[in-house]
């Protein structure tokens, strides 16, 4: 006899849930007629992919085309896999997803697996699938950091991710908490969710409509364990919000997001700086994140949990120790509110201002889609495997904007927008 794992979907609001997923189409990806859709997802999401299936397809879509994850399937791998199978990764799948992006493809991933389902594994082979993944990845990766098409990623409520995120509720009920935090969060709690993400892009593009006015050479970081000053990329452009691809679709990438984001100089970052809030990498958290940097390198990493993976990461390559994102968000954004430790780098980054290590992305540059790779390298772009945000900003954080000739203008004073 088969035992088959316990449903959950009653737990979480229909309304809302196909809410999210008109606004996945309408407003993350503002899917045109005749574009086909590329998606990822865990399995436990299929709920919300038929819905993100019906609402592309009411929108017009070409073909809608799903990959799904599963945990069971994934521990297989690390319970009973020959060694040599983490050095390798299906390079054929992300050369057609590469494909499919270069010829106008939109691409939606939603995020739900357990965010410690690989902690009880060895970190070597985590290790060494990540970095064979990574390497894999990289003609598809490419096209997303590059905007070549429009793109997407929301999240829905697994049991194994609720439970972590209210490890003291029973099962059900975790479920329906996580599933309102997540609808909350990406504004889809209201019957006008869409305008409500007109409204709340609005706000974002005066914060870098100011920000491309100021044309600011650095950022002066001060607070608790933190003296940075991060060099900004010749050229940066602050985006947030709805974004116009190469393709020419103006999309949302991220749902929810807080953030207005740009490039960093990767060879113009000193100081040191700790960690406010825990990073969640693939099983392992890691916390208390202290870093220096000398000439745009971290030069001295440490953490309180979680070192050693800490510095494989750091290990992956060159751009590793280096930054390519820098992103502003004020202390009192929604999801900083909820007081939640989500387990979930497209939630926790909301909750606060942060840093990313690795690849930087090229439309944060004036006329980016227009520059090659090495002359974005010129710029100061960063490149690499990896692309890792972690946080760094709380209440007591301040931020001045350094111009070229030192003038400085606050931008933050205790955690909000001066």
């Amino acid at each position: 006899m088969t035992a088959h794992p316990r449903s959950f979907d009653t737990a979480i609001d229909p309304v809302k849930l196909d809410r999210l997923a008109e606004v996945a189409v309408r407003v993350g990806l503002q899917l045109q007629p005749g574009q086909d859709l590329l998606l990822t997802a865990p399995s436990v999401a299929l709920p919300l992919v038929r819905k993100v299936a019906e609402h592309a397809y009411k929108a017009g879509a070409g073909i809608v085309t799903s990959f799904f994850s599963d945990e069971e399937l994934t521990l297989a791998r690390y319970r009973f896999g020959h060694d040599n199978s983490f050095d390798r990764a299906a390079d054929w799948l992300y050369q057609g997803m590469a494909k499919a992006f270069s010829e106008n493809t939109a691409r939606l991933a939603i995020v739900g697996d357990n965010p410690m389902l690989l902690s009880g594994q060895d970190p070597a082979k985590v290790a060494r699938a990540s970095k064979a993944n990574s390497k894999a990845y990289q003609p598809a990766l490419e096209k997303i950091t590059n905007f070549e098409t429009n793109w997407n990623i929301i999240a829905y409520p697994s049991l194994a991710w609720a439970k972590l995120v209210f490890p003291d509720v029973p099962e059900e009920a975790a479920v329906a908490k996580l599933a309102d935090a997540i609808f909350a969060a990406s504004r889809v709690d209201r019957e006008d969710a869409v305008s409500a993400w007109e409204r709340h892009n609005a706000v974002l593009r005066e914060r870098t409509e100011w920000l491309n006015g100021q044309r600011f050479s650095a950022l002066h970081y001060t607070g608790p364990g933190m003296d940075l000053t991060i060099g900004l990329a010749d050229g940066h452009e602050w985006e947030g919000g709805a974004s116009t691809a190469k393709n020419g679709i103006t999309c949302n990438a991220n749902i929810p997001t807080e953030e207005v984001f740009t490039t960093p100089h990767c060879r113009r970052v000193s100081g040191h700086v700790r960690s406010s809030k825990p990073l969640s990498y693939q099983g392992t958290l890691i916390d208390n994140i202290q870093v220096r940097f000398e000439e745009g390198r971290i030069v001295e990493a440490k953490a309180s949990k979680g070192e050693e993976v800490l510095n494989k990461v750091l290990d992956t390559d060159e751009g590793a120790r280096r930054l390519g994102e820098v992103a502003l968000v004020p202390h009192s954004s929604p999801i900083s509110k909820s007081g939640l430790l989500f387990y979930n780098t497209l939630f926790d980054e909301n909750a606060a201002s942060h840093i990313a290590l690795g690849q930087c992305y090229s439309k944060c540059f004036v006329n980016g889609t227009s520059l090659s790779p090495q002359q974005i390298a010129a710029q100061g772009g960063n490149q690499s495997l990896i692309h890792i945000d972690w946080m760094i900003g709380a209440a007591e954080t301040d931020i001045d904007g350094v111009h070229a000739d030192g003038r400085r203008v606050p931008v933050f004073r205790k955690g909000e927008w001066a």
